[in-house]
């Protein structure tokens, strides 16, 4: 069996520094969750960044050894790489216009710069740990130039890319004074996957309107290679969440003031969801 390469924008663990001592705690969201059985269960790489900016050479030849233990390899930003490639393309640019909240997409072109650049270094650090022989799954919005940046120094190398997010239509995509670089960053695979249909149907109007690809039957003929586009609704570990979700409030309740004795008289329950939950596909 082939090692499996994971690339993502967040490696599954979040690092945080209390006390001059570095803290591993596991990351939130859904990508991480929907993957980490996955990878438990061949040999693997994670590589992405890990959540932290450490500039100290030090502390990063510490956590890459923390991390080598558990098959991840991190890709350190800076806070200004992370400011403009993060919080600026990958989340005022790609997220709200792909999500057709087109009113809030902001064009600055430093994000731009710093999303090409970003994207490149992780391909460097990416291709520093391959052989040509692995299998090369990139995930999500982040790192859409990632498959082609690849693709150039291994031709040859199986390369997937998972889209977590919708795609927007044609109409919409086509005002993206970027929009031929993030599809050619996407055709750099060899299989580009997205959750619904209607996602990829998107996807493959953009690629025939935008870059003159043709396809027959989700498979687009570029070159002298074929890219498969095709639909793989993502689910998590049942098991896992049912369990959890299985205990009683109270029992939960009673865990949480165990814990936490001093704030025993005044702990609540309480249930919430984050302001940009509306805004997801």
């Amino acid at each position: 069996m082939r090692k499996l390469v994971i690339v993502s924008n967040r490696l599954p663990v979040t690092i945080k520094v209390e006390n001059d001592n570095l803290l591993y705690y596991p990351s939130a969201g859904g990508l991480a969750t929907g993957l980490n059985s996955v990878a438990q269960n061949r040999e693997n790489l994670w590589i992405g960044w890990p959540g932290l900016s450490i500039e100290e050479a030090h502390q990063q030849a510490i956590i890459r050894e923390d991390l080598k233990k558990q098959n991840m390899f991190p890709v350190f930003l800076s806070e200004e790489d992370f400011h403009l490639y993060y919080e600026g393309f990958s989340n005022k640019v790609i997220w709200p216009h792909f999500h057709y909240f087109t009113q809030y997409t902001q064009y600055e072109e430093a994000y731009w710069q710093t999303y090409q650049s970003v994207n490149a270094y992780f391909a460097e650090v990416i291709c520093e740990h391959l052989q040509g022989d692995e299998l090369v799954w990139v995930h999500d919005y982040h790192l859409m130039l990632l498959p082609a940046l690849i693709r150039a120094k291994f031709p040859d190398i199986s390369i997937g890319f998972f889209l977590h997010i919708p795609f927007p239509s044609y109409e919409i995509f086509r005002i993206l004074p970027w929009r031929e670089d993030l599809l050619n960053g996407l055709l750099g695979a060899d299989l580009v996957g997205f959750h619904t249909f209607s996602y990829m149907r998107h996807f493959l109007s953009c690629v025939y309107r935008l870059a003159g690809y043709e396809h027959d039957i989700g498979y687009i003929s570029k070159e002298d290679r074929l890219v498969h586009v095709d639909v793989f609704p993502m689910g998590i570990d049942y098991e896992k969440f049912a369990a959890v979700s299985a205990e009683q409030p109270d029992t939960l309740l009673k865990t949480i003031r165990q814990k936490h004795p001093r704030q025993k008289s005044s702990c609540r329950l309480t249930d919430s969801t984050t302001p940009k939950a509306s805004l997801k596909g």
